[in-house]
Parts: structure tokens; C-alpha cells; sequence
């Protein structure tokens, strides 16, 4: 019965040792993919302002700064709205 016991002790290792380098490796693969999407080329930020998210709809573009600053663009380039933060 202790030969049983320590088999299942040893696979029951085995398996989370695999499954931790499987997380590690999920985690290592999603976290090097570029963390903001590019933005489309006629689109020019203010001068000095950074994205810090972006996000695209149907007719426009949504770009937030490192500021807090939120501009708004239509899909031709044009800046439509500011909102300061």
C-alpha cells in the first residue's frame, strides 16, 4: 500500500510541475505580444502625448494619453473631440 501512495505522490508532482511551466509559458506568450494595438497612419497625436489605450469602434477612434487626456477621432484622422481629464 506505501509503494501505491508514493506513486500516486510522485505523478500527482510530475503533473503540477508540468502544469505550472504550461502556465509560465501561457503567461510568457501573452505578456511579449505589443500591449497597445498601432495606430492607423493618419491619425497624429498632439504634440507630446502618449497613448495609453486605444480603442477602435465602427466610425471612429478612441485614443487615451498618459495625461488622462481623452481624444476622440473620426476613421479619416480627424480630431473630433478632446476631453480633458
Amino acid at each position: 500500500m506505501l509503494r501505491w501512495l508514493r506513486i500516486l505522490v510522485t505523478s500527482l508532482a510530475v503533473v503540477m510541475g508540468v502544469g505550472v511551466l504550461a502556465i509560465a509559458g501561457l503567461l510568457w506568450l501573452r505578456l511579449s505580444e505589443a500591449p497597445l494595438p498601432e495606430l492607423p497612419e493618419q491619425i497624429a497625436l498632439p504634440e507630446g502625448a502618449a497613448p495609453a489605450a486605444v480603442t477602435f469602434a465602427r466610425n471612429w477612434v478612441v485614443v487615451v494619453t498618459e495625461t488622462g487626456e481623452v481624444l476622440l477621432y473620426d476613421r479619416q484622422g480627424r480630431l473630433k473631440d478632446r476631453v480633458q481629464p
